[in-house]
Formats: structure tokens, C-alpha cells, sequence
């Protein structure tokens, strides 16, 4: 089958071996698969993966239970052991024995199909479209923001970067009512929030004030974390979303001053991602700005690594 394959560099591959679904496992035929921007921190060496790339899909159940089978699904990223003492204390995403699609020790969806645990896979309902279901993996990560760090009207809170995952973040934070901005250096991507009533702030116009209760970093560069260690009130809270190939020496030294709480923040809830795009209160259609064949997979991870393209989506049957 046709997929792209990471092994020291990225390669397209006409002649991959056809997964083979183990024992509660689903074959999934990949209808649509967004790159992100995990996926262009895996092809610099994050995370050391070799394998399929990809992540982020919606697709079609061709075998497994019969329950499962022909649905239309998107799938939750961390395939787990269900025994181990973080899968029994409710902490299944941080299992000890995990692998995770296209990141670690598992195949991903830039494929024509893949394999996934069906303890794993989420319907998809009608009223959200195969271009709004590839956002689901990462708009539950957005949710996940608001579910860790509950955010109040009264709130003053930031994110910085105004790429992919950024805008999701900024879309949810917006639903709470907070008093919201968003710092970044791509002007294109700032006209996004504009156009969404969300204040935005080039970073070259940008007042340095350590008076925001809350802010996540999105930029995925480590100068965001000193920049967001900046900002945050005494006290406050730094969200930390970003992951980093190479990461560069950070001056943390106004964390220990300002006591600030850091939180990391990973996978979150697919079932309100998904209920939040049937509801159509996440816009994600208009962040897509190329679709193209999956053979054409590794212009895909080219494009989405320009500053004028926020989502490149790669479609396996084209």
C-alpha cells in the first residue's frame, strides 16, 4: 500500500506491507489525514520514531467487530495496555506500556490504512464532515487546556503562536468568556483571529507585562516558553502545549520569582471536540488551506511547514 515512512528522512513508499490487525483491533482505511506540526517535529528527530507518520485522521472501519465495522471513526492517539497501575488509576493516556500512533512504537494514518485498538475509535456523526473530523484529535488537545486549567470570565489569558494548534486553543478559550489575545509573528494567521473577534497581537507590537493569569504556549519554539514566563502574573498559570526536537537553553529564572504553576498539556476529550464541531462552535473548515494526494505526501510536509499554509490535509484514494 501507499504511505509515507519516516526512517532518518521522510519517503513515500508504493510497496508499505498492508497492517495486520491483532486481537481487538480494527483495519481502518484512511479517508482524509492532517499533518501537524508534531509530525514536522518528528521528520527534525523528536521522539527518535520510525514508522508511518501521522496522526491525525478520519476513516472507515473495513474489519473488526461487527459493532465497528463500515463505520466512520477518528481514533484516540495512545493505544494502552489497560494493567499497568496508570491505566488503573485512571491515567490510561500515561500508560507505562503505551505506544501511540505514527509517535511511538506504532504506525500512523499517512496511509491508505492503519490498525487501531477499537477501545480506541469514536463514531462520527453526520453532522461533521471528513474535513472537520481530521481536527478532532487535536481539538480535543485544545479541550484538554480548559479541563486542566478551568478559566473564568474575569480572566485575563494569552496564547502564544498563531499556528495549527494555537487557533484551535484560542477558538476554545474564546467559549469562556476570558479576556483573550493572541500573540504571534504570522501576520496571515493573526488575520484568522481578527476574523473570529479574537484580539491579536503581532509579537514585534507587543508590551511585555507580567499581568496575565493564564497563558499557553503554542508556538512550538523555546523562545515562546521564556516569552510566556514573561507574561504571566505572580502566581499565575503557564500551559505548556509545545514540543520540541531540539530544544534550546530557557531562562526560567521569573518562574521561581513570580511562582508560577506550570502545567503540561497533551491529548484531551474527544467526545467534546466531536460534539463541539457537530454544534459548528469550532470553525475549522477555513484553517484548511491545501488538500492533496497522499502520493504527493512529502510536498504535503513541505507545504505545511511554510508560514502561509495552517492545514494540509493528504487524502490516500486521490
Amino acid at each position: 500500500m501507499n504511505a509515507i515512512v519516516y526512517a532518518d528522512k521522510p519517503v513515500f513508499r508504493d510497496d508499505h506491507p498492508d497492517p495486520k490487525p491483532g486481537r481487538g483491533e480494527a483495519l481502518v482505511e484512511v479517508k482524509l489525514a492532517g499533518i501537524c506540526a508534531t509530525d514536522l517535529e518528528i521528520t527534525r528527530g523528536y521522539m527518535d520514531f520510525h514508522g508511518v507518520l501521522g496522526h491525525e485522521f478520519v476513516g472507515t472501519v473495513l474489519t473488526g467487530s461487527h459493532e465497528w465495522r463500515a463505520k466512520r471513526v477518528v481514533a484516540e492517539i495512545n493505544c494502552v495496555c489497560g494493567t499497568c497501575s496508570m491505566c488503573h488509576s485512571g491515567l490510561a493516556n500515561h500508560c507505562q506500556r503505551r505506544t501511540v500512533i505514527g509517535i511511538s512504537g506504532r504506525d500512523g494514518c499517512f496511509a491508505e490504512r492503519l490498525v487501531v485498538p477499537e477501545s480506541n475509535l469514536y463514531e462520527v456523526p453526520d453532522a461533521v464532515s471528513d474535513e472537520e473530523a481530521v481536527f478532532v484529535e487535536p481539538l480535543a488537545a485544545a479541550f484538554q487546556v480548559i479541563q486542566q486549567c478551568p478559566i473564568e470570565p474575569r480572566m485575563r489569558v494569552s496564547v502564544i503562536g498563531s499556528g495549527r494548534l494555537g487557533l484551535l486553543v484560542a477558538q476554545v478559550l474564546q467559549t469562556t468568556g476570558c479576556k483573550l489575545d493572541v500573540i504571534g509573528r504570522n501576520r496571515h494567521t493573526l488575520t484568522f483571529c481578527e476574523k473570529k473577534r479574537i484580539q491579536s497581537v503581532h509579537l514585534d507590537e507587543l508590551v511585555v507585562r507580567a499581568d496575565r493569569d493564564v497563558v499557553v504556549e503554542c508556538s512550538g519554539a523555546s523562545a515562546g516558553l521564556e516569552l510566556a514566563a514573561r507574561l504571566v502574573r505572580p502566581r499565575g498559570t503557564l500551559v505548556l502545549k509545545s514540543t520540541y526536537a531540539k530544544p534550546e537553553k530557557v531562562n526560567l529564572t521569573p518562574i521561581v520569582i513570580n511562582e508560577i504553576s506550570i502545567l503540561g498539556s497533551r491529548c484531551g476529550p474527544f467526545p467534546e471536540a466531536i460534539s463541539a464541531l457537530a454544534r459548528k462552535q469550532i470553525d475549522v473548515q477555513s484553517m484548511i488551506t491545501k488538500q492533496i494526494p497522499l502520493r504527493r505526501g512529502l510536498e504535503g510536509l513541505e507545504l505545511a511547514a511554510q508560514p502561509e499554509h495552517l492545514k494540509v490535509l493528504l487524502k490516500p484514494s486521490a
